[in-house]
């Protein structure tokens, strides 16, 4: 064990289950270590460098920002989050924007805004669906059902409901004239890179017309132009009522956001809702550079390098069928529903200078940088390729 490791156990709650990799710096789609050995990044900070490592135009904006003022709190106006706020605005058509720290606050404060929106309606129940990753705060937990972030740290919210993601006749049954708001990931990201079928969604749309409910889109992993699209929900035909975002907005810094439609606008009077740090001025001045980007190119290239990795994957499903069962996702949020445990595949792809992430127990996670290219493209699916042959030979499939 290193020193440096060592040192991290000695300090640190042991509540990550980290690389072994001591980072030394990292630029575009590269990490290097302490040792001077190069990896290819194929998990982007957990699909936050929407840019990749120490974009230059991130690094401009921040050292700008951080010789005027880093941080002056909320009490006062603030170029930055404004110009930022006014971006978002003007490409998405949702009229208010609340900045937070991140996806998890976000979604807490989407909580605040059903809630009091809803109240004196009638109106208090809010679902969501199983395999679903919203946060780790108690809002958040309260509308996810996975055991092992919630065991023996409850009670949580109440009427909250979770339902079995896809099953229509489940949605059929739950979502009533007390539904407050449905919460759905277009794709789950933690949950496996799942997609909601077309059939379900419009089955949504149909009961959200009936019952009148609002429609909360968590866009935290899936927004920011990861799935060639700035939000994932692009690709079903619907519009929200709200959107939470976070992780890639921010291009590195901790940045997260809810966007509302207009008729929310005045839901929350002054003091309703707040946040010391949210919409830091510097976080706000790389989530613009961000938006810009994306919308200047870099959402196309996760198009466009997305699909061509997509259409690879399913080459390479056919050359081994006993081991990659389903390719999944949209863009550059990819995923390989695998016949074994991911975390093995994801072992020897570090064996082989590529960082990788497993979900959901079985699927291999794929968020590259959304500026890759081609060529980083064709050696990741090469060295995947390698990895593949490696564990067919060590671990028996039936």
């Amino acid at each position: 064990m290193s020193d440096l490791i060592n040192r991290e156990h000695q300090v640190l709650f042991q509540t990550y289950k980290r690389l072994p990799i001591e980072i030394d710096h990292a630029s575009g789609a590269k990490i290097w270590d302490r040792n001077g050995n190069e990896y290819l990044d194929f998990l982007a900070g957990i699909a936050v460098n929407a840019l990749g490592h120490s974009h230059p135009k991130i690094i401009e904006a921040a050292q700008k920002q951080i010789s005027q003022y880093m941080h002056v709190s909320n009490y006062f106006y603030q170029e930055p989050q404004i110009l930022l706020a006014e971006k978002l605005t003007q490409l998405t058509g949702y009229t208010r924007v609340f900045f937070t720290n991140s996806g998890t606050e976000a979604t807490d404060g989407a909580i605040k805004l059903v809630r009091k929106y809803s109240f004196g309606r009638g109106k208090k129940t809010i679902v969501a669906f199983s395999g679903g990753f919203h946060g780790r705060t108690y809002g958040a937990l309260s509308i996810m059902d996975k055991p092992k972030y919630k065991e023996n740290m409850g009670p949580f919210l109440p009427d909250t409901l979770v339902l079995k993601f896809n099953d229509i006749k489940e949605l059929e049954r739950n979502i009533n004239d007390e539904t407050a708001a449905v919460f759905l990931e277009f794709i789950q990201g933690e949950g496996g890179i799942v997609s909601p079928t077309q059939q379900f969604v419009d089955k949504l749309e149909e009961l959200r017309n009936k019952y009148n409910f609002l429609l909360v889109a968590d866009e935290i992993q899936c927004g920011a132009g990861r799935t060639g699209k700035f939000f994932g929900f692009e690709h079903f035909g619907v519009s929200p009522d709200i959107v939470t975002m976070a992780k890639g907005i921010g291009g590195g810094l901790p940045l997260g956001a809810i966007l509302a439609k207009d008729f929310l606008a005045d839901v929350w009077d002054r003091g309703n809702h707040g946040t010391t740090y949210g919409g830091n001025a510097v976080a706000c001045a790389t989530g613009l550079v961000v938006v810009e980007e994306l919308f200047n190119g870099v959402m196309d290239n996760a198009l466009n390098i997305g699909e061509y990795l997509k259409n690879k994957l399913f080459q390479l499903q056919e050359h081994f069928p006993n081991m990659i069962v389903e390719v999944r996702g949209h863009g550059l949020m990819l995923g390989l529903l695998l016949s074994f445990d991911a975390q093995l595949l994801v072992d020897e792809l570090l064996k082989n200078m590529v960082i990788s992430n497993a979900a959901s127990g079985n699927v291999l996670r794929i968020v590259p940088p959304l500026t890759i290219t081609k060529d980083e493209a064709e050696l990741f699916l090469t060295k995947l390729h390698l990895s593949l042959v490696n564990l067919e030979n060590k671990i028996n499939l039936q």
